[in-house]
């Protein structure tokens, strides 16, 4: 599964969802915050990938997804509290924006796993 990932595609969606927010846009230059984005954006992809074969087997992706709530919490708790811990307090103000950020880019990556694993379970590549 892991092949199908670069580090540019990483990098991208860093900066497409962390990138252009105002709470985060000048602590993604820190290369440490970055990797951390990088680490989430992997778990939740290997997750969303793992969940896949229920979507082989016919469910729909809205049906699966809450199989998997508390991994996803945990990651995405796991990203806003690094950032919480790294910022320079800004972040405290915007909070409740900053944790949709990470819910979202959490998401994002969780879905982009779930499709590919589906793929990958079609073409018995799994």
């Amino acid at each position: 599964m892991l092949r199908e990932l670069s580090i540019n595609i990483l990098q991208g969606r860093v900066k497409q969802y962390f990138g252009s927010s105002r709470l985060t846009s000048n602590l993604i230059m820190n290369s440490g915050i970055e990797e951390a984005c990088y680490d989430v954006a992997i778990e939740a992809y290997l997750l969303g990938a793992k969940f896949s074969r229920f979507g082989y087997f016919g469910e729909p992706i809205e049906a699966v997804k809450p199989r998997c709530e508390k991994e996803e919490r945990h990651l995405i708790d796991t990203l806003y509290n690094f950032f919480l811990f790294w910022g320079k307090g800004e972040e405290g103000v915007g909070s409740e924006e900053l944790y949709y950020l990470c819910e979202q880019y959490v998401d994002s990556w969780w879905r982009e796993g779930f499709m590919k694993g589906e793929k990958k379970y079609k073409m018995r590549l799994h």
